[in-house]
């Protein structure tokens, strides 16, 4: 028989608050491959640790462990992992089953990490559940087994993979003495077909199954005994498995890590949807900021368009809000022709402005009366509801015609009256109505103002008595730069005048202003809202935090049984993923449906959403996960096995 385990001069200590306490002390010792070994000895004499330590559940304070003479203190945590899965085999007192999983389930595991096929794996632990009796138990929790028939799916776990090494940590402590002679026999059987074992037990009779015992006291070993001769051993058929490539391996233990974590997440249910709540509030909160945000400015440049996209206004006075703006009366009839003109203008209007009272039989009402071109509805993007519009010949002639607007139709006329071709009196002067315009934007007067145009030469000439106009409306064409036009025009009007006594507006200007406005505040919301996903994943990471806490034990059973601290880390970060994923969704269904009912209560204008804003709603909820959950996971990940494994 060749070495296959060699202690030398271990110790193991503990702190026990200030004072350092010595568990093992000294302990060498050689176990030969096939030997049936048992550590006896009373409740804290260190058998249970030094067991742990062989198992490479646990590492040395001090001294040397070497497997098949290889140190483990030259590994790292996936080598060990890599032992514990593919050589070594446990059958704890306290069984470690997962309650999520069947019998057929907690068997399978082991298999999982060790990257073997779905098909050979579960085919291999239904045949060793089979062999132990459990053939008709194999879809069972573990609250709906006795603790024998837990311990016998311990054991087909511990022999999923092979188990050349078993570890049986007081086998038969937890159950009656049926049972435990039943665990003992397979325990028997085990060792003759080849397995070596390494039992830790605190009664000679079970010891004395052995074929050598090592009493160990007060962390000291005191005896080293062989009672039965094992120069025949059988050779441990090792399993034939073959393992998945790495890419199928890796699909495979990810789709356990989710079934994991889906399991988890429904077995607390309230306790996942109030860790969801705050990515819920986040999200809905970030896509229907945006979306009010993004509907509101459409609403606003949908009002900038229909009074021309590309306009400039020419005012008198030396800037906005100019008090002696007044008094100068430069801006002429003369300027909109000089200004019509031009190659770049499409279109143009003199404009008068007037306050008047408007009556139509015992209906009075003050309006606002403009003097405007034949070209003003095309310059302003005003569409004709019925009847006509203004005309040249209507400009040449002085006509007293009008186009009004419906605010204008409502007050004077009521429902039910075609105001064509009726008169009505502006300021004692009789008004033929030709036309009625369509609902105009808020931007141009649309909301409660009552509008009357006329041609500008009959509110000049015969209402006002004055020649220079309030302003001119220029449309430019499309595709010209708006800053060069107004330069031009600038110069053109300087030149006239001898003097610059206007100023100009430009709508693209205004435009910009909006834009600009509109996405700042929109950023200000969104962060305010970003705080509130902040805040939600903080909640995320607290939850998971709760979790590796309740779930220790579990962590515990999946590290003795192979898995690397990437399956755990997996594991968990899936989890949070999927919570902060869900969360995302609810989030943007909820503001949806925000949407909507603001859609169905308000008709000004509606929430506007866009596929980029859901993308990074996305995003968010995922970037979140990730990065809220990797603390608990990495947590769960660097957990000592042995400690979790004993965690209540």
């Amino acid at each position: 028989m060749s070495a296959l385990l060699e202690v030398k001069d271990l110790y193991k200590r503990f702190l026990l608050g200030d004072n350092e306490v010595e568990i093992l002390k000294d302990i060498s010792l050689t176990i030969n491959r096939g030997e049936f070994v048992a550590i006896i000895g009373q409740s804290g004499s260190g058998k249970t640790t030094l067991m742990n330590i062989l198992g490479c559940l646990d590492t040395p304070s001090s001294g040397t462990y070497k497997i098949d003479e290889k140190s483990t203190a030259d590994m790292d945590s996936d080598d060990l992992a890599r032992l514990r899965r593919e050589h070594f085999g446990f059958i704890f007192q306290r069984y470690h089953l997962l309650n999520d999983l069947d019998a057929l389930g907690n068997v399978e595991i082991p298999s999982i990490y060790a990257n073997y096929p779905k098909s050979g794996r579960k085919e291999r632990a239904m045949a060793l559940l089979s062999r132990l009796g459990l053939e008709d138990r194999l879809h069972n929790r573990p609250n709906q087994l006795s603790g024998g028939q837990q311990q016998r799916v311990s054991i087909a776990r511990a022999l999923i993979n092979g188990g050349e090494v078993i570890f049986a940590d007081e086998p038969t402590g937890a159950l009656d003495s049926k049972s435990g002679n039943e665990v003992m026999d397979i325990i028997k059987e085990l060792h003759e077909s080849g397995h070596t074992i390494v039992l830790v037990t605190h009664e000679a009779s079970i010891a004395a199954m052995a074929d050598r015992i090592i009493e160990i006291k007060d962390g000291e070993i005191i005896a080293d005994n062989t009672t039965k001769s094992n120069e025949i051993v059988n050779r441990l058929q090792k399993s034939t498995s073959l393992q998945l490539n790495p890419i199928s391996a890796m699909i495979e233990r990810f789709k356990e890590a989710f079934s994991m974590a889906i399991k988890a997440m429904f077995h607390h249910k309230l306790r996942t949807f109030l860790t969801m709540l705050g990515i819920i509030i986040g999200i809905a909160s970030v896509v229907s900021v945006v979306a009010l945000g993004e509907g509101s400015k459409q609403k606003i440049l949908k009002d900038i368009s229909n009074m021309g996209t590309n306009t400039i206004n020419i005012y008198r006075g030396y800037g906005f809000g100019d008090t002696r703006s007044s008094k100068v009366r430069t801006l002429k009839v003369s300027d909109m022709y000089a200004l019509s003109d031009l190659p770049f203008v499409d279109s143009v209007t003199p404009i008068v402005n007037d306050t008047a009272n408007v009556s139509f039989e015992n209906k009075s009402v003050t309006a606002q009366v403009k003097g405007v071109g034949e070209q003003f509805f095309q310059v302003k993007g005003i569409e004709l509801d019925e009847g006509a519009l203004l005309d040249f010949s209507m400009i040449k002639g002085y006509t007293q015609d009008a186009v009004i607007d419906p605010n204008a139709k409502k007050e004077l006329f009521g429902n039910g009256v075609n105001p064509i071709g009726k008169i009505i009196i502006v300021d004692n002067i009789p008004i033929r109505i030709v036309g009625v315009s369509k609902k105009l934007s808020s931007m141009i007067g649309g909301d409660d103002t009552v509008n009357i145009w006329i041609p500008y030469t009959t509110v000049m000439g015969k209402m006002l008595g004055r020649s220079y106009l309030t302003s001119v409306t220029v449309r430019l064409k499309d595709d010209v730069d708006s800053t060069a036009s107004e330069e031009a025009i600038s110069k053109v009007l300087e030149t006239r005048h001898g003097i610059k006594d206007f100023y100009l507006a430009n709508l693209d200007s205004v435009r910009q202003t909006i834009e600009s406005t509109t996405g700042t505040m929109r950023l200000l919301i969104s962060m305010i809202a970003a705080i509130s996903l902040i805040v939600g994943g903080i909640g995320v990471m607290n939850i998971m935090l709760v979790s590796v806490t309740e779930r220790t034990s579990e962590i515990g059973v999946r590290m003795a049984v192979g898995a690397r601290e990437s399956d755990i880390m997996q594991q968990f970060l899936i989890e949070s993923v999927l919570v902060c994923i869900i969360g995302g969704v609810l989030g943007i269904s909820l503001a949806l449906l925000i949407g909507e009912i603001f859609g169905q209560m308000s008709s000004m204008f509606s929430m506007v959403f866009s596929s980029a804003s859901i993308i990074f709603a996305f995003a968010c909820s995922t970037a979140i996960g990730i990065i809220f959950g990797f603390v608990p996971a990495k947590n769960a990940a660097k957990l000592n096995p042995v400690v979790a494994l004993n965690k209540e």
